[in-house]
């Protein structure tokens, strides 16, 4: 018992431990003792591994001296060895970090620490370690911080973050690394001005200027919030989103979206809304409320109206859906179809099929055509041609239909 009060009455008053008057005010001895403090009703350990000594050697002083030297003596310590451990209610650990040298002062408890390590932990597991050159650190029994060259890796899905900041609070389980963020995985790396981690969840939400390149498919996504769920093998962006797929180092497709999700396992991601799609070979656009790009398969869906625009032919086809297998260059489209030429031709239906290769429209149900010079009126069921040439020929179909012309005389 008494053991344990002088323990703890050294960790209320590191004078209480200082030994004999006769040695040098700035240069202590302690060997395997234990500094335990009460914070939020949490035990709050301090190890003391190798010894204790105090910065520099100054010459003795004069006994009639004020002991002002002697008080900053005591409030500015440096511990070799040092463990800081941190404790649930439930005696589970929530941290626990290893420092070969640590300046200690009242005011900050622990200051500067030297190559510190550790580990974070959730329910009484390592969700993350944790390791610096150099580290201010600080606690208060609810967080722990540390300022330095942090590394910090979660050891269960390799997911590894590296700052100049730390922030562990458990009780909100969260991880925040922010100041020059960096992180990295097999699967994914980014920066970003934070990342705050959901330990539990596994998920990691990057914000502010985020960069995030995926190695397949191979991406890029630029945008100023990126939820990760590392689980899932899932991107989740809430704000305008950049979307870049590299072929050999070089951009083939940009997608961009008020939103999207982008999933890396599947390989598909979804844009919406103002969802928007350009393509380098062939030079289109594709612009839609709502859109599916399966990236591996390089095909491209909309479930809402949707606009097609060539840029080389200058033509521009709407409709309700549409579909675009890429390697192939041909475009679906059906519902409300109008394909619309650069000397203003026009052919509506209910179908439409566009070989781009072979400059190719074939539509089908309700089919309209109308050119302006000549003015001519076209009806039928279907009808196959080419916009550029104006060489369109319209058929009527079976079951006694026949395909009406109209010739509109000139002035």
């Amino acid at each position: 018992m008494q053991n344990q009060q002088g323990r703890k009455n050294w960790g209320e008053n590191p004078k209480l431990q200082r030994g004999s008057k006769s040695h040098s005010p700035q240069h202590y001895s302690v060997d395997n003792f234990r500094l335990s403090l009460n914070l939020y009703f949490l035990p709050l350990t301090l190890l003391l591994l190798v010894g204790l000594f105090s910065c520099g050697n100054p010459p003795s002083q004069k006994p009639n001296q004020d002991n002002s030297a002697t008080k900053d003596t005591d409030s500015k310590l440096t511990f070799f060895g040092v463990a800081l451990e941190q404790f649930d209610e439930q005696g589970r650990p929530i941290w626990k970090v290893k420092a070969q040298q640590a300046k200690y002062t009242r005011e900050q408890e622990i200051g500067e620490a030297k190559n510190p390590e550790g580990e974070l932990y959730q329910d009484g597991k390592i969700v993350y370690t944790i390791k610096a050159e150099t580290a201010d650190i600080k606690q208060d029994g609810k967080q722990l911080l540390l300022k330095g060259k942090i590394l910090a890796q979660d050891p269960r899905t390799g997911v590894t973050l590296r700052g100049n900041e730390l922030e562990w609070r458990p009780e909100e389980d969260l991880l925040i690394v922010r100041n020059q963020l960096n992180g990295s995985h097999k699967q994914l790396k980014a920066v970003a001005q934070e990342a705050r981690v959901k330990t539990r969840e596994q998920r990691v939400d990057f914000s502010g200027k985020v960069v995030a390149i995926s190695a397949d498919p191979p991406l890029q996504i630029r945008t100023e919030s990126l939820t990760w769920q590392v689980k899932e093998e899932k991107l989740i962006g809430d704000r305008p989103i950049e979307i870049n797929r590299y072929q050999d180092n070089k951009i083939t497709d940009r997608g961009r979206g008020n939103s999207a999700e982008i999933n890396l396992k599947t390989k598909i991601a979804t844009l919406q809304p103002k969802a928007q799609l350009e393509l380098i070979n062939p030079p289109m656009q594709i612009t839609s409320n709502s859109m599916t790009w399966d990236i591996k398969q390089e095909i491209v869906k909309t479930n809402a109206s949707v606009r097609v625009f060539h840029k080389a032919e200058n033509v521009t086809v709407t409709g309700n859906q549409a579909e675009m297998k890429i390697p192939q260059k041909i475009v679906y489209l059906t519902g409300n179809v109008n394909a619309l030429g650069k000397n203003n031709q026009s052919l509506k239906s209910n179908q439409l099929t566009w070989n781009l290769d072979q400059k190719l429209l074939e539509a089908k149900g309700n089919v309209f055509y109308t050119q302006v010079e000549p003015p001519l009126k076209f009806q039928g069921t279907t009808a196959v041609g080419n916009l550029e040439t104006e060489n369109i020929v319209v058929k009527g179909g079976g079951s006694g239909k026949r395909v009406v012309t109209e010739i509109i005389p000139q002035d």
